[in-house]
């Protein structure tokens, strides 16, 4: 999404899809997921909007939110780059491709680009390890990556 607005049609598919779950005393993680998919993120009030649906203690859902670092309370870029940061990565040269990252879209881990095209944020394992270096961008991965690698990646998402 990435005029980052939340739409009636956003709360009213969350709400279909919560009204589906039979067990909604266990379903928190399962709306979360399903509410970033929808909006993209998820701030104060789609939280609010999850526990009351799932009656709830808003606190109880904010604290899963924040536990996890899948979940963001902030809008993330068209194209969500993520930079495996695990160990196999780290040691074949993550920081390096991070570095490049983050010179070539002036920004840092966490951040997104001011025309909200890009983002950059870290992972701790992608479950990759043979891939090593891994860079992800909205589910594809790339392997093997190398620093004088990151500028024909990014031609990719030139659009």
């Amino acid at each position: 999404m990435e005029n980052n607005q939340l739409t009636k049609e956003m709360y009213d598919e969350l709400e279909r899809f919560i009204e589906a779950i039979p067990d909604k005393e266990n379903a928190i993680i399962a709306v979360l997921h399903k509410a970033q998919e929808i909006c993209g993120y998820l701030p104060r009030e789609v939280q609010e909007f999850i526990a009351d649906k799932l009656n709830v203690p808003a606190n109880k859902v904010y604290g899963v939110v924040t536990f996890y670092s899948y979940f963001t309370t902030v809008p993330k870029g068209k194209y969500a780059i993520n930079v495996c940061l695990g160990t196999a990565c780290f040691v074949r040269g993550a920081d390096k491709i991070v570095n490049e990252l983050e010179k070539k879209l002036d920004l840092k881990i966490g951040e997104t680009t001011p025309d909200g095209k890009f983002s950059l944020d870290g992972l701790r394992c992608v479950g990759a390890c043979g891939l090593a270096p891994v860079v992800m961008i909205n589910g594809k991965v790339y392997g093997k990556i190398k620093p004088k690698e990151v500028n024909k990646i990014l031609a990719e998402y030139n659009d």
